[in-house]
């Protein structure tokens, strides 16, 4: 029997795959953000295989706040990168927000970053050419939004984070703590479902950490879903849950027994508030 063939154009090929963004698990009262199951991630030199992660699950529901924990090598920077849509696993699966991702290009894992998942990094990765507003703009020019909307989008994402005088700055001319507010308004300017912070509060001192969490907290009571990678039990401690890493593999996972509850104002969590609605509305606008 001959087979058949069936000839496809580039851009139907390039439809169906990015239908894969489409593909959503939509069972109506799932409550998951994150489905992770039996995730293996493998590097390879040469001949050499270094596993950092080893058939790791880890269900993560919306509107939690998790701390990842675990030494230097164990497996903790490897999953967030993975769900960060950064990298891709081995083996295993992995659902964010009910769609399955694990399985997708790297057009499509740019569009599911862009759209659902907001970064903060260690580092801030500010542009220093570039002042804070400008900075903050950065993901809405990338999904196209026109500037009539995103400057002013930009500025009360800002307002929200503290930094409503600090508009024209540019980095170098910032706090370590006020870098950090920058690069946390810039993940919220897209209205993501959720954040994903690694060491956020690695380079700064105490009170600026405490600031620092005091944001996160107020997202999350916001009702975003918040996941970061930090050393520092007192950090982890402002989370609702940790889990703990070891040689790629979760060795605990628990509630946090006495939470740490940030000092803040409740100006915070009605300008957050506020700018939640702001975002969503305009984003779509856009």
């Amino acid at each position: 029997m001959e087979l058949c063939r069936v000839h496809l154009s580039l851009e139907e090929v390039r439809s169906l795959v990015e239908g894969r963004l489409r593909r959503i698990v939509s069972r109506r009262g799932d409550l998951s953000m994150i489905k992770v199951d039996g995730l293996t991630k493998i590097y390879r030199i040469g001949s050499i295989e270094i596993p950092a992660l080893r058939g790791v699950s880890l269900h993560i529901n919306k509107g939690e706040f998790v701390a990842v924990m675990g030494p230097s090598g164990s497996g903790k920077t490897t999953l967030m990168n993975v769900l960060g849509c950064l990298d891709q696993p081995t083996e295993g699966s992995y659902s964010l927000d009910g769609i399955v991702v694990n399985e997708m290009g790297d057009r499509a894992l740019a569009r599911i970053r862009n759209q659902l998942i907001g970064f903060v990094f260690q580092t801030f990765n500010l542009l220093p050419r570039l002042n804070a507003v400008a900075n903050v703009e950065l993901p809405l020019i990338y999904r196209g939004v026109p500037k009539r909307i995103r400057r002013p989008l930009a500025a009360s994402t800002l307002e929200a984070v503290g930094l409503g005088e600090r508009l024209l700055h540019k980095p170098q001319e910032l706090s370590g703590g006020q870098q950090q507010r920058v690069a946390i308004a810039r993940s919220l300017v897209t209205h993501p479902k959720i954040i994903l912070a690694d060491e956020p509060t690695g380079n700064l001192d105490t009170k600026a950490g405490r600031e620092i969490m005091a944001i996160f907290q107020a997202l999350n009571d916001n009702g975003i879903t918040v996941v970061i990678v930090t050393h520092n039990v007192d950090i982890a401690n402002y989370a609702k849950r940790i889990v703990r890493f070891l040689d790629g593999l979760i060795v605990s996972d628990e509630a946090v027994s006495v939470r740490t509850i940030a000092d803040r104002d409740e100006s915070l969590d009605n300008l957050i508030a506020g700018l939640r609605e702001e975002v969503s509305g305009e984003v779509k606008a856009g």
